[in-house]
């Protein structure tokens, strides 16, 4: 059943809950729990559109990439929930390894610019600005002490935003389109 009509007065539980304990749905902890899905459920539509890409980040292709980022994007949305599940360092690495090896195929940055250029661009750059938000929700959260989220966990969130700049920069590059600065 898609409902249990629990969450009617405004609240629910996570996995981590005592008995009968239920939290706002407003709560920072449930914000939170609600911007990662909201990346993650994007996330899904950058993948879906990267399979038209052709290049690839240390032989992965973007598609691939997106969905290794959905999976670890669980493990913190199950470490927010309450379930015993954590995120590991490997996993951080892992994220820089590949913002590295895309980085090392841009031009060095020397301004801020304009998000568009290519679709897929485009949808990176707004999935850089979800993962910021959903990084802000989790802090806010652990820094009120509603809940207590693993360094490796806040370091991942950090590097994932980087990632997909990496990536909206990178296909852009691939495309031949020149980033756009600001006119100020």
């Amino acid at each position: 059943m898609l409902y249990t009509r629990k969450g009617d007065a405004g609240t629910t539980k996570t996995f981590d809950s005592k008995p009968g304990e239920r939290i706002s749905k407003s709560s920072c902890r449930t914000e939170s729990l609600g911007a990662l899905d909201e990346l993650n459920s994007f996330l899904g539509l950058v993948k879906v559109k990267a399979q038209s890409v052709t290049w690839t980040v240390n032989e992965s292709r973007p598609e691939d990439i997106v969905m290794w980022v959905q999976n670890s994007l669980f493990i913190v949305q199950a470490e927010v929930a309450g379930f015993p599940k954590k995120m590991m360092q490997n996993k951080v690495v892992e994220t820089e390894k590949i913002t590295d090896a895309a980085e090392k195929e841009l031009p060095p940055i020397t301004t801020f610019f304009i998000s568009g250029g290519t679709e897929m661009a485009a949808l990176f750059d707004v999935a850089r600005t979800l993962a910021r938000k959903a990084e802000r929700r989790v802090i806010a959260a652990h820094e009120e002490g509603s809940l207590v989220i693993g360094a490796a966990t806040l370091a991942f969130l950090n590097r994932l935003s980087s990632l997909l700049y990496a990536l909206a920069r990178l296909s852009n590059h691939k495309s031949g389109i020149k980033e756009v600065s600001p006119s100020y």
